[in-house]
């Protein structure tokens, strides 16, 4: 109990670090360029932050067990071209995309599962493989270049935007509260965290680690169909057969965030915060590039100072491990060393 609570005081620390730095970055690019933060710009963010913080949400969950999940990015997109495709054919109405979407994802989700738990591919491999696999079938499937979803309709309203009122960010609290309960209410979150602590120990204890980390990927697979539903209503025209890179923003959230790359600690707020710090980043940078006319393009700029953020991020992460880990070799010692003079006496 007591080693729990000090896991989410570094975790709630850790939140609050980033949420400094994240008002420090805004606080920046409005100093640097007024415009940043005018009421257009602010609405495009948060349209754009909604289907990569649930996809952030939904690995977060993947990563805690000490995995990865490489498919979402494609996924995502390999959900809303086929649910589109249904669409614009006339076969469904609008409203049945949601459910294709979700079906989808939650479909891959469960293969990644099976492959790593029950046939115990890497978790590396596996969803390299799957990326591939859904970014192939889509374009096949699909045969079209892109997929158009209608404008100014309630499915927009709803998931995006209605006006300039960001309805896609409060989609985005509800999941993350439902994320947290998950986490940290559910045995499934514990069990899932006790699995990215020491899967061997979680197994000897009596619990199905397969089950739980299959659910990880379901879970995971299911965010990326959700984030497909966010996706098409903020940009309605889909290309198939793209959605690389999208898993690495929603990774770079989580680590940045402060879930632990080894597993066994996760923060979910974190991730929400790390997703929305990159799509900060990303817009502040088109700004300032064209206050002071730099010819840099913002999205390779983007990727270096993400790149290097993770790996600091991923650094201290390791390093704070290394140094837990060597306390608890030297209290080992001190209680040996104490057993041994006590025996002596």
């Amino acid at each position: 109990m007591e080693q729990k609570n000090k896991g989410r005081k570094k975790v709630s620390l850790g939140n609050l670090i980033i949420l400094i730095a994240l008002i420090v970055l805004i606080a920046l690019f409005y100093l640097l360029n007024p415009n940043f933060l005018n009421s257009y710009n602010v609405l495009s963010m948060m349209q754009s932050l909604a289907p990569y913080a649930i996809m952030a949400l939904g690995v977060t969950f993947v990563i805690a067990t000490g995995g990865i999940d490489l498919s979402i990015g494609t996924t995502c997109i390999a959900a809303a071209v086929i649910a589109g495709k249904f669409y614009t054919t006339g076969a469904y109405p609008l409203w049945a995309v949601i459910p294709i979407m979700i079906a989808i994802g939650t479909a891959v989700g469960l293969l990644n599962g099976i492959l790593i738990a029950k046939l115990k591919m890497p978790a590396f491999i596996a969803t390299l493989g799957t990326m591939m696999l859904t970014r192939g079938l889509s374009a096949l499937i699909v045969k079209d270049p892109n997929i158009f979803f209608p404008t100014g309709t309630w499915f927009n309203n709803v998931f995006s935007a209605a006006g300039k009122v960001p309805t896609g960010l409060f989609w985005v609290l509800g999941f993350m509260l439902l994320c947290m309960y998950l986490m940290y209410k559910n045995r499934i979150g514990r069990y899932i965290l006790s699995i990215g602590s020491n899967e061997e120990a979680t197994r000897l204890s009596g619990i199905n680690t397969d089950k739980y980390k299959i659910i990880a990927y379901v879970f995971s697979g299911c965010a990326a169909g959700i984030a497909a539903i966010f996706w098409s209503a903020a940009f309605p025209t889909v290309a198939a057969a793209t959605g690389n890179g999208m898993e690495l923003d929603a990774i770079a959230g989580v680590y940045i965030g402060g879930t632990s790359a080894a597993g066994g600690v996760a923060s979910v707020t974190g991730s929400a915060i790390g997703s929305l710090m990159l799509v900060v980043i990303r817009s502040g940078l088109n700004f300032v590039l064209a206050r002071f006319n730099i010819n840099l393009n913002a999205t390779y700029v983007t990727y270096v100072l993400t790149g290097i953020i993770v790996v600091v991020s991923v650094l201290m992460d390791v390093l704070k491990n290394k140094d837990e880990g060597r306390v608890r070799l030297d209290k080992k010692k001190i209680k040996k060393t104490e057993g041994g003079q006590t025996q002596s006496k």
